[in-house]
């Protein structure tokens, strides 16, 4: 590679106060005037020309950055896995009045209904009172015990036109090895709802979606059908066909009695 430099040279001494006695470079320890010098350099490139050839060419190779970081891009074993379609899970909430719930806490002095003579197993109830809860959950088509629910709901209003009132509930559903879904939204005694699906664990880990809550019997029977997404197909066993809701569905006795058979791998108690 061949390049021309001419070199252009100004030889004018910096004095830019007439008659000073610093006239000479001299005086600055200098004794050559070029130090005082302004320099011009042209440079010429022979392989201008030939540069400009070459990077034409190589551009036709080059990868733009986005096609490059969206090639480049790999996805976890578990990633590939997850599924963008909507999977539905159908579960019932049983209280088979042998978990001690629910438990109520009193915050507010001021009662503003009277379940018990609607559900002898509620209490009085006011705005802010905090309800606990834990029951068995079985698979939808009853066959099976998954394991338990557990949460609270704070009571919000009673709905006299409704006979029944609105809590604000948070609370998990446990299924033994496969994890854990937690939910939050409205919780309704008098209409069916839907809950928002917030986070999981297991095969469950980063699911979203939603949840409808669908009372049976309140509080007795409750029928959840899940809509999830962002998780690998859902184990086989936990989707069997929905029983029918109605006041007087229940589990197998297989189920109740936690038999092997009747149970998935370590479930909830």
């Amino acid at each position: 590679m061949a390049s021309t430099c001419v070199t252009t040279s100004s030889l004018k001494p910096f004095n830019p106060i007439p008659n000073s006695p610093f006239q000479s470079p001299s005086h600055f320890g200098f004794t050559n005037s070029l130090a005082f010098a302004t320099q011009r350099f042209t440079c010429v490139s022979t392989t201008h020309q030939h540069l400009s050839r070459t990077s034409r060419k190589c551009s036709k190779n080059i990868i733009p950055p986005r096609a490059f970081f969206s090639n480049c891009k790999s996805e976890s074993p578990s990633e590939s896995k997850k599924t963008a379609n909507v999977q539905e899970l159908h579960v019932y909430e049983i209280n088979e009045l042998d978990r001690d719930g629910p438990a109520v806490l009193p915050l507010s002095k001021t009662p503003q209904n009277l379940l018990a003579k609607l559900v002898p197993l509620t209490k009085k109830l006011a705005i802010g009172d905090l309800v606990s809860f834990t029951n068995k959950l079985y698979t939808g088509d009853l066959k099976k015990r998954i394991g338990i629910t557990a949460g609270l709901g704070v009571f919000i209003r009673h709905v006299p036109k409704k006979r029944g009132d609105r809590y604000e509930a948070i609370h998990s559903f446990y299924f033994g090895v496969y994890g854990h879904i937690s939910v939050q939204g409205a919780y309704l005694t008098y209409e069916d709802t839907y809950l928002a699906v917030k986070s999981g664990s297991g095969i469950f880990e980063g699911v979203y979606g939603q949840v409808k809550l669908h009372q049976v019997l309140y509080p007795i029977k409750l029928f959840y059908t899940f809509y999830l997404k962002g998780i690998p197909d859902l184990p086989p066993e936990l989707l069997g066909k929905p029983a029918t809701p109605w006041p007087w569905v229940t589990a197998t006795r297989a189920a109740r009695a936690t038999e092997l058979s009747a149970v998935i791998p370590g479930f909830t108690n």
